[in-house]
């Protein structure tokens, strides 16, 4: 069985843990809600902090949830964000998507949120959710389409953030512009029943425009993504810095918008 290979280019510094912790099944997993029920098990793939984890558990108990992810520091943030709701019908693990040490057939809907653009095999990692559902049950997956992201007024730092990002992200051994693939990769990975959608987070009122732009300027120049960006011979910290200040400046103006267009998929096994 292959393991992974691809490097996750964000990391959990706190500026990519602030829009992580943002995210819930409402707001990033719309498209799946009305395919769960009341004793549903449910297998949540690259968990990250457990927000949304915590939201599928209250949706589908008494049925249970088991949340994995490849780093065990973040696992511990779920484990307390499932304890802190009283979510009890959650279970933890580590995991590789390409290789999930679950036999065959587990669960009723496997789903996985902004997961398939960080991983070395998207097409393998869909096998397997594919091969750990039950027949007749759902694998749902949704992801970011970097090349789609539109934004005003076009401050061209953010043009260079971009471009920037996208080349970080392929050679660490994703695919950033993932959302448009995801039916190909569906399809190849052996699902013929497949229902495909599109929606988008919006960030335009004053507050979301300091939140936004806030996290990725503190995410170019700090986090994971920063060094490896750094170390890969991308881009100098003097670049990382004018980017951010881009950002900064994005941020302050009263026309200002941002849109994350995302691909979105509800498979039948």
């Amino acid at each position: 069985m292959p393991e992974e290979t691809a490097v996750y280019t964000h990391g959990h510094h706190e500026s990519v843990l602030r829009s992580h912790r943002w995210r819930s099944a409402a707001n990033s997993a719309a498209y799946l809600l009305p395919a769960l029920r009341r004793g549903t098990d449910v297998l949540d793939v690259g968990c990250g902090p457990g927000t949304i984890t915590a939201d599928l558990a209250a949706l589908v108990a008494p049925g249970a949830v088991t949340a994995v992810d490849a780093s065990a520091g973040i696992l511990d943030e779920a484990r307390e964000v499932a304890a802190g709701r009283g979510a009890d019908n959650v279970r933890f693990a580590i995991a590789d998507v390409h290789q999930l040490d679950f036999p065959d057939g587990s669960f009723d809907v496997v789903h996985a949120h902004q997961v398939l653009q960080h991983v070395g095999d998207p097409v393998r990692a869909l096998s397997e959710m594919r091969r750990v559902c039950r027949p007749g049950g759902t694998v749902a997956v949704r992801d970011s389409d970097y090349g789609a992201f539109a934004w005003y007024p076009e401050v061209p730092g953010l043009d260079a953030w971009l471009e920037l990002y996208r080349r970080v992200a392929r050679a660490n051994g994703g695919e950033p512009d993932a959302g448009r693939r995801l039916y190909s990769w569906a399809r190849r990975a052996g699902f013929s029943d497949i229902t495909a959608t599109a929606t988008s987070w919006c960030f335009a009122t004053p507050d979301e425009r300091a939140w936004w732009s806030g996290l990725w300027a503190d995410r170019t120049t700090a986090s994971a993504y920063a060094r490896l960006a750094v170390d890969g011979g991308h881009a100098t910290t003097g670049e990382l810095t004018a980017i951010a200040d881009a950002w900064r400046e994005w941020g302050r103006r009263d026309d200002a918008w941002f849109m994350v267009p995302h691909g979105e998929l509800l498979c039948r096994a």
